[in-house]
């Protein structure tokens, strides 16, 4: 069993993307359904550099991807990423904090998202949102398990429609 998608959207992927101020139902919606294609919602945290790491199952060339060629071109965003790490595990062990520290893996995947520079699609365009998905999460990826992100975003809207 993963985490809880509403408690996932409400203590971690919220407050993050507050954090850095572009929190919106969109980005929201579109870390959650990520979240639940890639590892379940956390039910298989991956550790190893074959398969990536943790929520949202991110590998090591796209952590240092994202680090060289995005956030290392805004030292401020660099240093406000960096301080959700760890101070030791993050120097000794950078990637294990991608399966160990949820704030800082969401703030990477969201990154990974928003160095695309193309705007999120409206949480309710859900083809829209998985094909977003495929293009800019993991493009090198061979597969993308389209149906999934699907099923589980329009499972989510609904359930998230009836909460409100």
């Amino acid at each position: 069993m993963g985490i809880c998608a509403s408690e996932l959207k409400n203590c971690v992927i919220k407050p993050t993307l507050e954090y850095f101020g572009v929190w919106n139902e969109a980005h929201e919606t579109l870390l959650i359904a990520t979240a639940a294609t890639e590892s379940d919602l956390g039910y298989h945290l991956r550790c190893n550099s074959d398969q990536g790491y943790g929520l949202f199952n991110i590998t090591e060339q796209e952590h240092n991807n994202i680090w060289d060629n995005y956030l290392a071109q805004t030292p401020d965003l660099a240093s406000k990423v960096r301080g959700l790490a760890g101070q030791r595990s993050f120097l000794e062990q950078p990637h294990l904090e991608l399966s160990t520290n949820l704030a800082y893996s969401t703030a990477i995947a969201w990154f990974m998202y928003e160095s695309s520079g193309i705007s999120v699609p409206a949480k309710n365009d859900v083809i829209r949102m998985a094909e977003y998905w495929c293009k800019y999460f993991h493009p090198s990826r061979e597969f993308h398990d389209k149906v999934k992100f699907v099923h589980f975003l329009q499972a989510w809207l609904k359930q998230d429609s009836m909460a409100a």
